[in-house]
């Protein structure tokens, strides 16, 4: 299960255009997104670097702000994404940060008013940080399939990440604690294997690693992304395609990826459990994390340097 439930807020947010006190940072109890979850946001992980005093390293900082970017476009909202980037740099100058960090970029719909709408109506985007470790443990988490499925992107725009989408998650999560495990597998419409609470879902087998493709109704996620190109240039083949419920129960290993998981194995699904030795895991979380820490000089790219 999660490493910690009490958070620890960094001193600053960014709130309508500036950086101020993190407790300034306030909405009224009419505001529109808190009634409708009409907002979208975002998930980015920033680490001091390990070589480099007064340096922080931010992992993918372009594919984040283009998808929440786009996730706001799906709100008939207009976010750029320098608006985005140029908001994270100062929030991390403004905080300074001595840990692993999380930050949660937010757009949503500020209007007071109380029509389910999304046009004429005002948005206002902000940021803050949390400081974070592991939240799911690294040796391994137990699963259950949830009782509840994946929407459809019919019915909601999956594209983006949605606030209001996830009561799925919230109902599953908390489905899957409160009968004994850490987290919850869902199935889409369709009857096949989707995703996780919060993330994507790998399996390995004979050597290949499969996950369900951007069809299957899955959050196109970026640490996904990232690892299924990582293995591409280490020459193990990838297979996006529907998974069946019982390929997980006979997979060789299974995992998870998100920002805030990064790389979590899963060791019991259900009553099946799984082998320790996960070796083509274990080389793809080694790589992701001299990725992220900036000692692989083949992906400096995915990273952003910010100075403090």
């Amino acid at each position: 299960m999660e490493r910690s439930e009490m958070h620890q807020f960094l001193p600053y947010a960014w709130f309508r255009g500036e950086c101020v006190p993190f407790e300034t940072a306030k909405v009224s109890i009419a505001t529109h997104a808190l009634h409708y979850g009409t907002a979208a946001f975002g998930g980015m992980r920033a680490i001091p670097d390990p070589q480099k005093e007064d340096t922080i390293l931010l992992f993918r900082a372009d594919r984040h702000a283009r998808r929440l970017s786009q996730s706001a476009r799906l709100l008939l909202t207009d976010l750029s994404e320098s608006t985005v980037t140029n908001a994270l740099e100062s929030i991390i100058r403004a905080n300074r940060p001595l840990k692993p960090i999380y930050l949660r970029p937010f757009v949503y719909t500020s209007d007071l008013g109380i029509a389910p709408r999304l046009h004429n109506i005002e948005t206002d985007f902000f940021i803050y940080c949390i400081e974070l470790g592991d939240y799911l443990s690294p040796e391994g988490v137990t699963c259950r399939f949830s009782s509840w499925s994946r929407q459809e992107d019919s019915s909601l725009p999956l594209r983006g990440k949605i606030s209001g989408a996830y009561i799925t998650s919230s109902l599953a999560k908390t489905e899957a604690v409160l009968s004994g495990y850490d987290e919850a597998l869902l199935l889409n419409s369709k009857g096949k294997v989707c995703e996780a609470s919060g993330m994507n879902i790998f399996i390995v087998r004979d050597g290949n690693l499969i996950t369900p493709g951007v069809d299957q109704d899955i959050l196109e996620g970026i640490t996904r992304a990232s690892v299924i190109e990582i293995a591409k240039s280490m020459d193990i083949k990838v297979i996006e395609r529907p998974l069946d419920k019982t390929e997980l129960f006979i997979s060789d290993e299974v995992f998870l990826t998100g920002t805030a998981a990064k790389i979590t194995p899963i060791r019991q699904i259900e009553s099946t459990k799984f082998s320790s030795k996960r070796p083509l895991m274990s080389l793809l979380r080694e790589k992701l994390i001299n990725i992220t820490e900036g000692r692989d000089p083949n992906y400096e790219h995915w990273l952003t340097r910010i100075e403090l």
